[in-house]
């Protein structure tokens, strides 16, 4: 208790301490001849120079101390500030250090090493009357006063426990409470002082502090004696009671406190009878009680009344206006949207299952999600402050349905939620819905801008007693997700198939994650063929998913579901791994095509991950080539066009897969370091009927060999198709069923060095049409 008292000690105290520690420097000089005459005593008696040696030690390092305290007076005993004090304290303890070592080694040899009856003697009653003198001297010093204690004692105690017989182990450990003796006399000595420097310095402040205190308080305060009356007050009170001064409320009753501002019209005298029996009940019961008023003007006070000390009892108040406005304020932000000004998420399931727990169990519900179509472009196009103006213009139109039995709420984003409290059956919910989708149609405009609403739906019907709020928005999204995906801009009713589908959807998102995690997934290669030798060149690897229950599961299916999970970048390691690994054993004049995600190009890793296939498996880089398709390109094309730049240097060959498929293909011709485009099989469906689906192929072969660029057709499946490619367009490369279904990697090892049969066809051809 004593040291925690002296831990914050203020600047001045402190100094004050360490300064009683360069007092009676005469006292070291008289310890230092004691040390020498017991040392020297010592030595006559045993003839061990040892002894003499620490009468000179301990009487240098006497001196030592005495010329340091002398300096410290001749340079005028004054300290500055607390920096320079601890300065002087550690020099102060480093000097005491040696002394407390000196005699605590002196005790250690007496007992121990050269153990003598009147060396023991001598040594050890030094040491203890030194010990005493530690508390007088050094109480300035905590530090000084423990190191003291530990060094005095300490060495005279191990040397009595290693002698290992038993009276002198006990007299060992019964010494060694001493130094814990020692060091809490000097903490007393310590507080008793501390406590008489600084009391009379806060006796002085007390009085200036409370009145200081009193007219600073930023609500009013009176106190009441025994008989009722104000005997204290402070300004704030005398301001808020619209008085001159404090002493104009002394003398003043409770009532006669409350009659003012009955008088001034701010309270009922209803009002005025109800505050003043509150207050006084709670003086007279010695209980807190806290009453919040609202006076006519709009503000509103608030009292407090507690008991205080000696009879007397304490009244404060004061205006929490500002404080009851923002708690309205902050309840209406934690239940409203604050864009919308609609319920939220959190307050619309509070009001929905306030109002399904009330009334009639049997009666029908419903319960609407709506959420915006293509909200997310409006925000990348036009930018938030438009997006955020977009959902305010719906939000309008809801809520002006939205009444008794409707609630209307935002959910956040662009999502909005409908609660219909009493639905008559099925068509009576379909017409509402009709109508609130009817209502949303048409254009807004937001900051100039022309902006269609367009919105699907979700929405389910049950009956109250069997249903809960959170199913109800469970089955609505599920209904939601059906209208998206059945074309969006309308909505569907939830039907149990939804949440059958729905399951069967998550069960299968469970196994392809373990399928992924286990490697259960299998690669097969799609020959790519050379045009000019009917030989296959390259080929493109892609994935195939053989479920255990289901069997072969499409990959239209399993990889929008490996985007949607967030693990397509898993598939394409283990494809472009198991592509390299299986390209390393065909002949070198095969190759392998790998089509990385759109994800895979949005991490740095990509590059690092090519690396890593082409190491492990030992495959020339050159043998490799990388498909990225236009929705990689899109996300972030600066970002892309670097990762392409750091594959190339690799050595890996790029290629454009889809070519023509999206809007700006075109500009990655000269914009990126491609070695070939593959243009999508949209372009071959109806080249042997439309001509301009032929000029359009020969004029992109025609644009891309100029480039540099490989051209690589994909589609290919009948004869008459390869035919007016080899004879019109000579494309470098072809791919498609036409040259059979996707083979395994020995089924590609197999066919690299066969010739398909229709080479000699195409050359029978070309010849007739030379001729």
């Amino acid at each position: 208790m004593g040291r925690t008292k002296t831990e914050n000690i203020p600047a001045d105290v402190y100094i004050q301490f360490v300064r009683s520690l360069f007092d009676n420097a005469h006292m070291l000089v008289i310890g230092g001849a004691c040390y020498w005459i017991l040392g020297f005593m010592i030595y006559l008696r045993t003839h061990n120079p040892l002894f003499l040696a620490f009468s000179f030690i301990l009487l240098s390092i006497s001196l030592f101390r005495y010329f340091g305290i002398r300096g410290f007076r001749k340079a005028g005993g004054v300290i500055a500030n607390v920096e320079e004090a601890q300065q002087w304290e550690r020099n102060y303890i480093l000097k005491g250090s040696l002394q407390g070592l000196g005699l605590g080694t002196l005790c250690f040899i007496s007992i121990y090493v050269y153990p003598d009856p009147f060396a023991e003697l001598a040594a050890t009653s030094l040491t203890l009357a030194t010990l005493v003198t530690v508390v007088g001297r050094n109480y300035g010093s905590p530090r000084m006063v423990r190191i003291f204690s530990v060094t005095f004692i300490g060495p005279a105690a191990l040397g009595l426990l290693l002698r290992m017989d038993v009276p002198s182990v006990l007299l060992g450990l019964m010494i060694i409470p001493l130094t814990f003796i020692t060091i809490n006399s000097a903490d007393h000595v310590r507080n008793v002082l501390f406590s008489a420097v600084i009391g009379h310095k806060e006796a002085r402040k007390l009085a200036r502090r409370f009145d200081r205190a009193l007219n600073t308080m930023s609500h009013g305060l009176v106190m009441l004696g025994p008989d009722g009356r104000v005997v204290v007050a402070n300004a704030e009170a005398a301001h808020l009671m619209s008085l001159k001064s404090p002493d104009a409320l002394l003398g003043r009753s409770i009532h006669g406190l409350l009659m003012r501002g009955v008088a001034g019209g701010m309270l009922a005298p209803k009002d005025c009878r109800y505050i003043e029996a509150q207050l006084t009940r709670a003086l007279r019961e010695g209980r807190d009680r806290k009453m919040l008023v609202s006076l006519a003007n709009g503000q509103h006070y608030e009292f407090s009344a507690r008991e205080g000390s000696q009879e007397l009892g304490v009244i404060t108040f004061e205006d929490v206006t500002a404080r009851v406005e923002a708690e309205d304020k902050i309840r209406f932000m934690a239940r409203y949207d604050n864009l919308t000004g609609l319920p939220n998420r959190a307050y619309f399931h509070e009001l929905v299952g306030e109002a399904m727990a009330s009334g009639d169990g049997d009666r029908l519900c419903g319960l609407a999600v709506l959420d915006l179509d293509d909200f997310k472009s409006v925000n990348d196009t036009l930018g938030h402050p438009i997006g955020d103006g977009l959902i305010y213009a719906v939000a309008e139109r809801l809520a002006a349905i939205a009444g008794q039995g409707i609630t209307v709420s935002r959910f956040g984003g662009d999502e909005f939620m409908i609660f219909f409290d009493r639905v008559e059956d099925e068509s009576h919910l379909t017409g509402q819905l009709d109508e609130i989708f009817a209502g949303l149609q048409g254009e807004v405009d937001v900051a100039g801008h022309g902006l269609r609403i367009q919105a699907s739906g979700g929405a389910v019907l049950s009956r109250v007693k069997d249903t809960d709020v959170d199913a109800m928005i469970v089955k609505a999204d599920l209904a939601l997700y059906k209208a998206k995906e059945l074309g969006k801009n309308s909505w569907r009713l939830f039907e149990a198939s939804m949440d059958a589908a729905f399951r069967n959807r998550q069960l299968m998102k469970a196994d392809l994650r373990t399928a992924v995690e286990s490697k259960a997934l299998r690669v097969v290669y799609q020959p790519i063929v050379a045009m000019n030798t009917m030989r296959i060149a390259s080929c493109e690897a892609l994935c195939r998913w053989d479920h255990p229950d289901l069997g072969p599961i499409s990959p239209s299916i399993f990889i929008p579901l490996a985007e949607e999970m967030g693990i397509i970048s898993e598939i394409s390691t283990f494809v472009l791994q198991a592509a390299c690994t299986e390209c390393a054993k065909w002949p070198d004049q095969t190759s392998v095509s790998v089509n990385l995600s759109a994800k895979d190009f949005r991490n740095r890793d990509v590059v690092q991950k090519v690396r890593d296939a082409l190491t492990s498996s030992g495959l020339a880089a050159g043998r490799l080539e990388i498909e990225v398709t236009e929705t990689a390109l899109l996300d972030d094309k600066s970002l892309t066009r670097q990762y392409i730049e750091e594959l190339k240097q690799l050595g890996v060959r790029i290629a454009l897969d889809d070519f023509g498929t999206g809007y700006s293909s075109l500009s990655y011709l000269h914009k990126l370091p491609l070695d070939k485009i593959k243009i999508d099989r949209s372009f071959l469906i109806d080249v042997t009927q439309n001509s301009r689906s032929l000029e359009l192929l020969k004029g992109i072969v025609n644009l891309s060999r100029p480039l540099g660029l490989s051209v690589t057709i994909e589609g290919v499946e009948t004869f008459e198709q390869l035919k007016i490619l080899a004879l019109q367009v000579k494309p470098d490369l072809v791919q498609g069923f036409l040259f059979g279904a996707a083979l395994s990697a020995s089924g590609i090892e197999t066919m690299s060095s066969a010739t398909w049969p229709f080479v000699a066809d195409l050359r029978r051809t070309g010849k007739r049409t030379a001729s």
